[in-house]
């Protein structure tokens, strides 16, 4: 009853915050210098058809005006269509966000495979060898940029080895998994230094805890208490951090699609950035936003399935 009430709670408290995304990214996205008439017709585009394609894509009218047309199409599931490709932006969004959310998915997949097994390894070998190893090496991927680590694994395992292609995407779902298995790497590898340090530090803290050596002293064996007592508790902070580092991953996504040439959402969106193609910006923002929010509430519903206590 209590998780009922609260994922109801959080379900409204979404409402102003996507009400709030929908002003922001109308007024960010009139803030862009240039115009979108200048950047379909170039550099020698005459005043008048400077003001004839305004008026068509109604950027004429008064700001209010505008914002109020745009909200009316956005309910009614109408993003407009793409200046420059001539598409309805729904359209493209459904072409391209699927790879921008299945890179995501494998990246914190491989981020979760990366980080859980060594936090625990470095966290019950505390101040080993073992444990200043893997430390040491998960620092080495924080401390440098994704576009960088890109670049590396691309100029390694692409161009040198060629183990893996150097972009693209493929046809098949077992191509798209090759195709996607370097980006997804990339944005893994700082994902996963960060949920290692922060589970390692939670499994040191848990283990230090009364209840442990309660556990301990009535005679529990000690997978049990591993798998019931301390990993339960230990996953609270770090399922956390992990629903935070969604957006920063959909974020670095726009980065990692250009570095290895992936047709996503990212790489559209930057398109439309340069282009002043003011519907597929808007409509991938928000959406973009929209998910994120998405997952921020399931992050929240896990946390309190794990701790009832956040529930109420």
């Amino acid at each position: 009853m209590h998780l009922l009430s609260f994922i109801l709670r959080r379900l409204l408290q979404m409402i102003p915050t996507i009400i709030f995304i929908f002003v922001v990214t109308f007024v960010l996205v009139r803030l862009l210098p240039g115009d979108p008439a200048s950047a379909m017709i170039g550099d020698r585009a005459l005043d008048a058809d400077v003001t004839r394609i305004n008026h068509q894509l109604g950027l004429d009218k008064p700001l209010p005006v505008q914002f109020l047309y745009y909200v009316e199409r956005i309910v009614t599931g109408d993003l407009g269509d793409s200046i420059a490709l001539k598409l309805p932006v729904t359209t493209l969004i459904a072409q391209r966000l699927p790879v921008t959310l299945l890179m995501t998915a494998m990246a914190a997949v491989i981020a979760l495979v990366l980080a859980v097994p060594l936090a625990f390894v470095a966290a019950l070998r505390r101040d080993s060898i073992a444990d200043n190893a893997i430390r040491g090496a998960f620092q080495v991927g924080l401390s440098m940029p994704v576009f960088y680590v890109g670049i590396i694994l691309l100029t390694v395992f692409a161009a040198q080895f060629k183990i893996f292609p150097v972009g693209g995407y493929g046809e098949t779902v077992t191509e798209h998994l090759y195709h996607l298995f370097l980006p997804s790497l990339t944005l893994a590898l700082s994902l996963s230094a960060i949920l290692m340090r922060n589970l390692r530090a939670s499994v040191i803290a848990v283990m230090n805890a009364e209840y442990v050596d309660f556990a301990a002293a009535k005679g529990l064996r000690s997978t049990v208490i591993l798998y019931r007592h301390i990993l339960r508790n230990a996953l609270i902070s770090t399922v956390t951090l992990f629903g935070l580092q969604i957006g920063t991953m959909l974020g670095g996504a726009v980065v990692t699609e250009t570095v290895f040439a992936v047709p996503g959402a990212g790489r559209l969106l930057i398109d439309s950035i340069f282009g002043r193609d003011y519907p597929v910006l808007q409509g991938l923002t928000i959406t973009l936003a929209v998910l994120v929010s998405i997952t921020f509430l399931l992050t929240d519903i896990f946390q309190a399935w794990l701790d009832p206590r956040v529930a109420r």
